[in-house]
Formats: structure tokens, sequence, C-alpha cells
């Protein structure tokens, strides 16, 4: 499912150049759920956009669901992205102006489109996370805890193989947001879903099925693996 070798990204910082991450490898199976964890500035986020194809390594090799992104430009890379990948950040995102289903409904324009077929799917989520009820509301109206279930549906509405999550329960309380990670990643083992979620909290990351820490994955000092 997911395959790294080699992997640099760096900035420019004024007349400096700063390394945000470095991966020698990373091997990530399909269905696996995987915690990503470092210490702050370790390149995590930066890891996990370049898995979604919203950054492209300086140097090596990124495959996901069979795709080399590396190789890719970027439209390319949004289209694999819309038709394969679903993402939850830790703002959530959704647009203030729209209701529950229709911030889902938007994610659907970025894969299949959003369809007859598209609506039902969208209904049937935010049902299946207990806003049946709430579907019809706007943001501003809903708690913390049901915005982001709204935010989990935008990301399963396309039926991705592979849900990408940054620092996904950082804006809640932990009961709250211990259940929202519980049942996402029912809905995921159900569907046989690849998860990977950078996170600083032991306690998220004990829920997912390994973690790994991004320092362990930098190539040793004095050579690039």
């Amino acid at each position: 499912m997911i395959h790294l070798r080699d992997v640099e990204k760096s900035y420019t910082r004024g007349a400096e150049t700063v390394l945000a991450c470095s991966v020698s490898a990373l091997d990530i199976a399909a269905g696996e759920q995987v915690a990503l964890v470092g210490r702050s500035g370790s390149g995590k986020t930066t890891l996990l956009h370049m898995l979604a194809g919203i950054l492209r390594p300086d140097r090596g090799t990124i495959e996901i669901v069979g795709k080399r992104l590396e190789t890719l430009g970027e439209a390319a890379r949004d289209r694999h992205r819309g038709a394969h990948i679903g993402m939850v950040y830790q703002t959530f995102n959704l647009l203030q102006p729209f209701t529950a289903l229709e911030n889902v409904l938007l994610g659907a324009l970025f894969g299949r489109g959003a369809s007859g077929e598209a609506r039902v799917r969208a209904e049937a989520l935010l049902q299946q996370v207990g806003l049946a009820d709430r579907m019809h509301h706007r943001p501003r109206e809903l708690s913390v805890g049901q915005v982001q279930r709204v935010a989990i549906c935008r990301a399963l509405v396309n039926d991705p193989e592979l849900i990408l999550m940054d620092e996904p329960l950082g804006n809640q309380d932990r009961a709250t947001g211990g259940q929202v990670l519980d049942l996402l990643l029912q809905i995921a083992t159900h569907g046989k879903k690849t998860v990977v979620m950078v996170t600083h909290d032991p306690q998220s990351a004990a829920r997912m099925q390994r973690t790994v820490d991004l320092h362990a994955l930098r190539p040793a000092v004095g050579g690039r693996a």
C-alpha cells in the first residue's frame, strides 16, 4: 500500500536550507493502522502531506496505492488523492456556509463526483456516525465532536483505500476524541482501509496497530540509507 525509500524534503528559510523530513525507508501494508509520532519539528505533517501528494519530495521514491507520486505532476497527484485518499485535518476545514451534508458532498467532488449516488453514500455515513438528525445543520450549530464526525464522513465519502489524519483529535477533550477515533477505526477496519495518523498523544497512538517514530526512520549520521 505505502512504500517510501530515501525520501527528503527541505525548505528554504532566507539563506538557510532546512531539512524538514528525511525517511530512509517506510512500508505500510494494506489495511494496517499506523501512528506516526515524533517530537515537534520532526517532519510528521510534512511526511503526511507527501503521502497525500500535496507536497513533492526533493529526492527519493513514494509509492501509494500502486502509483509513484514523485513522478506525477500536480494535477495528476490531485486526481490520485481524490480517487484513493481521504484526509482528516486537525482544524476540520469545514466550510461554514454549508450544511454537514453539503460539506461531505464537497469531498465527493474531488473523487467520483457529487452525484445522486454520492448523496446516498453521504447520508448513510452521517447516519452511521450518529448525525442523522444533524445533517442539515451548519458547522457553527454543531459540537466539536459532531464537526469531527462530519470531517470523517467527508474523508470516507469517496470510499478511499487510504485515510490520512493530521492530529485529528487535538481540538477535543480526551473522552470525546477517543470515542471519535474509535468510531473511525471501527469503520476503517470493517472497510479494510489503511489508516495513517500523525499524533503527539500517546493514548491516541496506542489505539493504532503500530507506532512509528520518525526519528528512527532518518538515515544514519554520516551517510544516507
